[in-house]
């Protein structure tokens, strides 16, 4: 089963969102020109003529009736009046038989954050999908998309015969998915794909063929592992014109004899495990526009194949492994609009041939080793909107770099991301109409220059008039100065900033209203302390009601700064979305007992902190308290908390016994006990975080066996740290079954017998690894999570430090990893 990661971090967060930008006007691309002309759909709920068939009208209010419905949107449902004028009806003019049902979401799930916005959540509907529906025997178009169901897709929906179109994405569905689907004949329309869950699946894909007439299938974020027959299913669709199996656990790509897909348009395999070479039944689709095999382990020379693809419009073979250069055939594919080469290891130079893309809109070149002799071509592309160049050694002043591009983009790109370019100075101000500008992890100088303030669609003569501006980041940089009320004057859409990493200072009179309502706040290292402006509701000292901000924030980093003071009251962790949050306060000067803060001097238990209101489920997605000087038991009260997936309580006195409840952490992918006095057996529950890529429990008094079920369950351990505890008995062979194992540390404890001959096939140990695949499971876009542990080379004990990549359906393939030769103590 597959978990839900958080959305990746590091340099490349800014790229992701670009990336789904650039897909989504893709897909409009694609369905402009391959639209299901057959499916006449009438969204506007338009007074009808006919009166609706008194039968359907208690259909509906039955269906109602077993439905919660937190924004009112079903209010016109009611016993009165004629159901055709209902909110999401369409009736048949001639019959007034329902034939079209649109109750799906209208907001757009993520938005810039990755999480699920508030317009979205308080759309859901909730409940249960009741078979009333049945007796709407003429309906064509059924859209429940969005919506929060629970419980499995029902099996009924299958006898819904004549319909045309059925779109359940994302409707909080889980559980198999039915094959009485496949008795729909006449569907046209199957979108069952789940980004914001990861438990629906099918193990076999044969009541496809039924639907002959189908047109568009997307079934991304189902698992289909064990649907080996997938390809040949869905290549025995004669009409088939979009095809979506992103994110379902695919690998590997099997061959294909007799290609069938003469009418497909758009073909979407991106987020699985595919591997080596791309397949060449894929470059025998030519009608393709839309190709997306980004987020692969594909390898080797750039595909020749795609030279004769003339009719791409989009294009992504991002994060991958391919290592050639980029030929000159790519350039000749002139109908491209939306291109994504980042995260490989493409090396070599962007020639001046990228000049003939003349019609791009987006292009995406970031993370590679590729030098960039073409910036002049890049600036005479006009109808370029995005610009994304991150992690190309650029090695020049940014002034250079804009006025190379500007050409007839200083007054029409509007993302520019140049994000870890090693590029230095201070100019800033060639382009018009820029909405995001991204020049994170650079060299840039001195206060947030003036020239910002020519920005004008950043977006009027000055920077704090940028009407538009929803993202800002500028952290890891060389600024400083005061940055003041006056630069954010009239930003009212501004939802994300980052400035972290800096020399600036914020000077804000007292009374300051913001004209904006941020979801995102990263201000560490701005000298902020001790008092605070009362926009963010901080003082010297930090009442009970600061502890309400994490209902406002996913993410508010201001660690590093010089708040002070004791810290009372509980931690809110729910946002008004329910989804997880994260607030660091590390590194400042907090004291007394309390919640949270890794760095700090707090003291005393923790139960106070995560047993309080147990009967609220929590959202907290990371618990932080490393190296302070907390004690007492680890209590049991984790089922409060199902959403932490990662977990630092390291270097504390914590004693006692791991309690049977941190078993009910199903997304828990870290835990750090190491270094404190914690004892006991390890709890069987413990098996049930099936979802740990780092397990470090050193330095403590644990004792017993080492459980089989490390081995058996644990399948995706990639860090496991036992080191100086208690342990005995003989080494379980079960451990050599954990084929991504890259650290095991077992030393100084009472284990006895021999070392397992099959510790030889721990092949992740010396595997080369490909860099470019980093993704982390921490927190949204805007915060690393670096993983450490203790490992001993020739007698001393040293620090190693990962970034955890893994693909964003959290299937972790490969781990790059740096020593720091930091000596933490010699064990000799």
């Amino acid at each position: 089963m597959k978990t839900t990661p958080p959305t990746p971090p590091t340099s490349l967060s800014s790229l992701c969102m670009v990336m789904d930008n650039s897909k989504k006007l893709g897909t409009i691309v694609f369905l402009e020109l391959f639209c299901l002309g057959c499916l006449v759909i009438s969204i506007c709920n338009a007074i009808s003529d006919v009166a609706c068939i008194e039968s359907e009208r208690q259909a509906l209010l039955r269906f109602k009736q077993n439905l919660t419905d937190p924004s009112d949107q079903l209010a016109s449902w009611s016993n009165g009046g004629n159901c055709c004028d209902w909110t999401g009806l369409v009736c048949d003019n001639l019959t007034g038989h329902v034939i079209e049902l649109h109750l799906g979401n209208l907001h757009n799930p993520t938005e810039d954050t990755g999480f699920p916005g508030e317009p979205f959540e308080w759309s859901r509907l909730s409940g249960k999908v009741v078979s009333s529906l049945l007796d709407l025997k003429h309906l064509q178009y059924l859209d429940l998309s969005g919506n929060n169901f629970g419980g499995q897709i029902p099996g009924f929906l299958g006898s819904l015969h004549n319909l045309r179109y059925l779109n359940l994405s994302n409707a909080g569905f889980e559980g198999s998915v039915p094959p009485q689907l496949g008795n729909l004949t006449h569907l046209q329309y199957l979108d069952l794909h789940d980004t914001l869950s990861t438990y629906l699946y099918a193990e076999n894909l044969q009541w496809l063929t039924y639907l002959t007439k189908l047109k568009s299938l997307d079934l991304s974020g189902v698992t289909l592992s064990k649907a080996s027959h997938w390809l040949e299913v869905t290549n025995a669709l004669p009409s088939l014109i979009a095809l979506s199996l992103s994110n379902c656990d695919l690998d590997p790509v099997p061959p294909l004899k007799n290609v069938n897909f003469s009418s497909l348009g758009a073909l979407d395999l991106s987020y699985n495990t595919f591997s080596n070479s791309i397949s060449s039944w894929i470059f025998t689709l030519t009608s393709l526009v839309s190709l997306d095999l980004s987020h692969n382990s594909f390898q080797g020379q750039f595909p020749d194949g795609l030279r004769n693809m003339t009719s791409l419009t989009y294009l992504s073979l991002s994060s991958n492994g391919f290592n050639s250069s980029i030929p000159n055939c790519l350039y000749s594919l002139n109908h491209l609009q939306h291109l994504n080469l980042g995260s490989n290891n493409f090396q070599g130079t962007i020639s001046e041939g990228v000049g003939n893309l003349t019609s791009a809109i987006s292009l995406v070149f970031a993370y590679n080793k590729l030098e960039v002799a073409a910036l002049r071509s890049l600036g005479k592309l006009c109808s370029l909107r995005i610009l994304v160049l991150s992690g190309l050694k650029l090695s020049q002043d940014i002034s250079d770099v804009l006025k190379s591009l500007s050409g007839c983009l200083s007054d029409r790109l509007e993302s520019l991301i140049l994000v870890n370019c090693q590029l230095s100075g201070h100019q800033l101000g060639q382009f018009k109409n820029l909405v995001d500008l991204y020049i994170t992890n650079n060299s840039i100088l001195g206060p947030i220059p003036d020239s910002l303030r020519t920005l004008t669609s950043l977006r009027e003569r000055r920077f704090g008039q940028l009407r538009k501006l929803e993202v800002l980041w500028i952290g890891k940089n060389m600024l400083e100065g005061v940055v003041s009320e006056a630069h954010f004057s009239n930003v009212t859409t501004l939802r994300l900033l980052q400035a972290s990493g800096n020399r600036l200072s914020l000077k804000v009179s007292p009374d300051w209203v913001p004209p904006f309502q941020l979801s995102v706040i990263a201000l560490s290292s701005w000298n902020l302390g001790p008092r605070f402006p009362n926009w963010l509701r901080i003082i010297d000292t930090t009442p009970d009601w600061f502890w309400n901000l994490s209902s406002q924030f996913f993410y508010m980093n201001l660690s590093h700064n010089q708040i002070q003071g004791r810290v009372a009251g509980i931690l809110n962790t729910n946002p008004p979305l329910g989804y997880a949050s994260s607030i660091d306060l590390s590194s400042n000067f907090f004291q007394g007992p309390l919640p949270y803060l890794s760095n700090n001097s707090f003291s005393g238990s923790i139960s106070p902190l995560l047993c309080c209101k147990m009967e609220e489920p929590k959202s907290l997605g990371t618990l932080r308290l490393a190296y302070n000087h907390l004690s007492g038991p680890i209590p049991d009260c984790w089922m409060s908390w199902p959403n932490i997936f990662s977990m630092d309580l390291k270097n504390n006195n914590l004693s006692g016994s791991l309690p049977s409840s941190m078993g009910s952490l199903s997304f828990l992918q870290s835990l750090h006990l190491r270094k404190n006095n914690l004892s006991g057996v390890l709890p069987p529950s413990l098996q049930n975080c099936s979802s740990l890529l780092a397990l470090d429990l050193g330095e403590n008094k644990f004792e017993g066996n080492i459980p089989n079920w490390i081995g058996e369950r644990l399948s995706r351990i990639m860090i496991l740290g036992l080191r100086s505890n208690d342990f005995q008995g003989d080494i379980p062979h079960e451990l050599c079954a954990l084929g991504s194992l890259t650290i095991l540390d077992l030393a100084h404890n009472n284990l006895s017998g021999n070392i397992p001959e099959c510790f030889n096939n721990f092949s992740s140990m010396a595997s080369v690894r490909n860099s470019s695949d980093l993704i982390s499971y921490s927190f949204g876009h805007f915060k690393n999570s670096i993983e450490t542990t203790l490992v001993v080379i020739k007698g001393i004990l040293l620090e190693y430090s990962t970034t955890l990549p893994s693909k964003s359906n959290s299937c972790v393939q490969k781990l790059n990893s740096s020593i720091h030769t930091k000596t933490i103590y010699d064990t000799n």
